[in-house]
């Protein structure tokens, strides 16, 4: 479990019980993205007593204390992911499909805004928005037709 999320939790002047441990193993199992249906259901193997509402409480109040942030990739949910972790995200605005990809592109530029602004830049989030091969391909096709 990371000490950043206890530690946070704790300083903040909140308990770690066990129903939050869930969500914060849930959280820190190497998966990406989540919606809360997924956590609550990984959750509940971990504490099978877990409510649907404990689960958007504490995801609530890891979102206030700045540890959490949700991303939206195209499915009509929101996903949450631990702020720290870069993500980078082409999103089909077609048939909703994402590519997480590794590379990054914005650290120069997210230090020259840091130094620009007197801003510490602690983590980022790059969503690209387009249309995948198919999606395009399909489009195309279309509009042969319409021709």
């Amino acid at each position: 479990m990371s000490d950043q999320l206890v530690q946070r939790l704790q300083q903040a002047g909140y308990r770690l019980t066990a129903p939050r441990r869930a969500v914060i193993c849930v959280l820190e199992s190497g998966r990406r993205h989540f919606s809360p249906c997924e956590i609550l259901e990984r959750g509940r193997a971990i504490y099978p007593a877990l409510s649907r509402a404990t689960v958007y409480r504490t995801l609530d109040l890891l979102a206030e204390l700045g540890l959490l942030r949700p991303v939206y990739l195209g499915d009509g949910g929101a996903r949450v992911v631990c702020v720290g972790e870069q993500h980078h995200h082409l999103v089909c605005l077609g048939c909703g499909h994402t590519i997480h990809f590794e590379e990054c592109v914005v650290d120069d530029l997210a230090q020259a805004l840091s130094e620009r602004f007197d801003f510490q830049v602690t983590s980022h989030l790059l969503e690209l928005y387009g249309l995948c091969e198919n999606c395009r391909r399909g489009q195309q096709q279309l509009r042969e037709r319409i021709q």
